[in-house]
């Protein structure tokens, strides 16, 4: 990978990150404010998706190092 790929790589890995907080943030709130279980739910399933993504990236950026 080179260095532009890997900066590349490394800049989508901390917006998705900070993008899984955000909606971390905002399915505590709704779950304080009581709101619609399958708004919730749907909620829950993109945060997972971005975290299924967000360990995809770090795949990438830390080789596998066999000792």
């Amino acid at each position: 990978m080179s260095d532009q790929e890997q900066a590349d790589t490394r800049l989508e890995f901390s917006r998705l990150k900070q993008e899984h907080a955000d909606f971390d943030a905002a399915i505590n709130a709704m779950i304080a404010m009581n709101c619609d279980p399958l708004q919730i739910q749907r909620m829950k399933k993109k945060k997972l998706f971005l975290k299924d993504r967000l360990m995809k990236l770090e795949d990438r950026i830390i080789p596998d190092i066999i000792a």
